[in-house]
């Protein structure tokens, strides 16, 4: 019930492959294999890198669609203004349970990513590259990406690249987030609106999309705008990477041309014939009722046209046999939980939204239906990210999409069907938290609070109302061992210490499917002479 995906799950392709070109061939494309399914790649200046992405009308695929082209240029503008060098980030986190996209591609054709990151970062002049990642095997397969090509955190370098690995919460994935992360701050949002474009990792500009956005710049070099327009809508040429899961026989990820039916996406994963509802755009997206999604069409415009939405590019059906209001009441509980905890609207409002639904399918009537419609107002557009805004819109989009099921469960008793649990949610301990078998300790005697470890690791530590750490010990999951050793050194009390944990299990190893290395051309910013 709620199972999650896998990291790497089915991977089909409509129309000839892009993105996914060599998948047929290996599990995992190294640079030997990379070069010669995709060929070399020269470098592209700046203006013309720019203009690549306007005529192939190039948008970020995590989520807000901005477009490429204008944020390269508003990075290259700010760095030329205060004689700086910009930063390049690669947002590979993708922490919602119903998306694995950006997992996929690091996992599989990791250097078509970095070579999207690496002409952007040759156009802009940037000595620094960040991959933001969460999970095991996009930490694994990316590093051994950059070690093929020689790449490194090493000082005196051309090109300072490196990975950054954050915990798995929905959070994490924010761009503000990561850039302060990669600050060595906590992987949470500042609470405050700054621009990336002006102020980003290290107080640089940084130009900062995700993983596929990457990619599909690195194929539209390779074959040219011409050719690459010549796949998909006129208006959104290309393909598209969509996760279909949900109630759905084959959870896939599926690359795809713009202008496909969705119907015909619905039909290749093994949807119900007539489903109940179509979840777009993942858990900040929106639903689609029956008749909408058959005639709707796989593209942004198109899907916001009919009152869905393509975000990250996640689409989930519910089958006829399950209560809809109680599979969207999953999903609010688990959006509560992934709280920032930094803003009322999120900390506060997002609880009592997801309560607001209980209570409604518990029978409280109109009465409860108002008040989760307050709670939903109140709660958008006041927060200090995205989150309360998008788990707000996805509560109201579900008592907007299944009218009768609603009028059922507040006039009535209910809809009578059970809640089978089909959309996906996080494992309690997803993969990317393993223990680190070990836990961070307080020492009472000592502690004064000052209050700095919960500034360093507040996913660890956080403090009570007395201005106190509220928990004595705290097991050390791997992505939090850097930030708990920093706690422990800058502690002015001396009160904390790690401590091995007697009662962890060592985590497994990490396997990573791998070619026999071979002598092939060298890439852009191969390191290698």
């Amino acid at each position: 019930m709620n199972a999650s995906l896998p990291d790497v799950p089915e991977v089909r392709v409509v129309g000839l492959p892009l993105l996914t070109s060599g998948f047929d061939l290996v599990e995992r494309l190294d640079l030997a294999m990379h070069l010669k399914v995709h060929g070399p790649l020269e470098p592209i200046a700046g203006e013309h890198l720019a203009a690549l992405a306007e005529q192939i009308s190039l948008r970020g695929r995590g989520g807000a669609g901005f477009p490429f082209a204008k944020k390269l240029r508003a990075v290259a503008e700010s760095a030329i203004r205060r004689g700086v060098r910009p930063v390049v980030v690669v947002n590979g986190s993708e922490d919602e349970p119903a998306c694995r996209k950006d997992t996929v591609l690091i996992n599989r054709a990791p250097h078509l990513v970095l070579d999207g990151a690496l002409l952007a970062a040759e156009a802009l002049g940037a000595r620094t590259l960040v991959v933001g990642v969460t999970r095991d095997s996009t930490e694994a397969s990316m590093q051994s990406a950059l070690a093929e090509r020689g790449l490194g955190n090493r000082r005196g370098s051309n090109l300072r690249a490196r990975v950054q690995r954050n915990p798995v919460r929905m959070v994490t994935g924010e761009s503000s987030a990561l850039v302060r992360s990669a600050d060595g701050g906590p992987p949470l949002p500042p609470g405050r609106k700054v621009h990336t474009s002006d102020s980003g990792v290290g107080g640089a500009p940084t130009l900062l999309s995700n993983a596929e956005t990457f990619a599909q710049l690195a194929v539209a070099a390779r074959i040219g705008a011409d050719r690459y327009r010549r796949t998909g809508l006129r208006d959104e040429p290309g393909t598209v990477l969509l996760t279909l899961s949900g109630a759905v026989a084959r959870p896939m990820v599926l690359e795809v041309p713009t202008g496909v039916p969705l119907r015909y996406v619905l039909q290749l994963a093994g949807a119900p014939p007539l489903p109940q509802g179509v979840l777009t755009g993942g858990y900040h997206g929106k639903w689609l009722d029956a008749v909408t999604a058959h005639d709707a069409v796989v593209s942004r415009a198109a899907l916001e046209g009919c009152g869905g939405a393509l975000g990250a590019g996640a689409i989930l059906p519910i089958g006829p046999g399950t209560c809809p209001l109680g599979e969207a009441l999953h999903v609010a509980n688990w959006l509560a939980a992934e709280s920032a905890g930094q803003c009322g609207p999120c900390y506060l409002g997002l609880p009592a939204a997801a309560r607001g639904l209980a209570d409604v399918l518990d029978g409280g009537g109109p009465t409860a239906l108002e008040a989760l419609r307050e709670v939903t107002r109140a709660v958008k557009r006041r927060g200090a990210c995205k989150h309360p805004d998008g788990s707000a819109a996805f509560i109201e989009s579900s008592i907007a999409a299944f009218t009768d099921d609603l009028a059922a469960h507040v006039l009535g008793d209910g809809c009578g069907r059970p809640v089978e649990g089909v959309l996906p949610l996080q494992d309690d301990s997803p993969q990317g938290e393993a223990p680190s078998g070990r836990r961070l300790a307080v020492d009472w005697t000592l502690c004064q609070g000052h209050g700095l470890c919960a500034d360093i690791v507040p996913e660890l530590i956080q403090l009570g109302p007395d201005g106190f750490p509220s928990v004595a010990e705290a097991a050390v999951p791997r992505y939090s061992e850097a930030r708990a050793q920093r706690a422990v050194r800058r502690c002015p009390a001396l009160a904390l210490r790690i401590e091995e944990d007697p009662g962890a299990a060592p985590p497994p190893p990490t396997s990573l499917p791998m070619l026999p290395r071979g002598r092939g051309r060298r890439a852009l910013g191969s390191g290698r002479q």
